[in-house]
């Protein structure tokens, strides 16, 4: 199932019988600070829509694991994890597998 949130696309889909929602970021083209900001805005968007009108999903930001190591590991990145409660789906994009689940 898809919900369109202003012309964007958000995955919805049940996960050991939990209820998620799913918004997929690349990064790519942008410095990662920019792309962060951006992401997480939009992240901070949907939550607040899907909390009204799909209150029984979690949301979850999947983004390459790559991009999930060289900045959300680094003290920065760990500050937004828990200031913003930030759950991520990190893949692997070569082997086209989820590497982790991060509540």
């Amino acid at each position: 199932m898809y919900v369109d949130l202003g012309a964007k696309k958000l995955i919805l889909a049940e996960r050991l019988e939990q209820k998620i929602a799913v918004e997929v970021k690349s990064f790519l083209g942008e410095s990662e600070l920019q792309a962060c900001r951006d992401a997480i805005g939009q992240f901070a968007i949907y939550r607040a829509v899907l909390r009204r009108s799909y209150p029984d999903y979690k949301l979850y930001l999947a983004i390459r694991d790559v991009i999930y190591n060289s900045f959300f590991e680094e003290p920065i990145g760990q500050i937004l994890i828990e200031d913003e409660n930030l759950k991520f789906i990190v893949f692997d994009a070569e082997k086209e597998v989820i590497s982790q689940w991060k509540n």
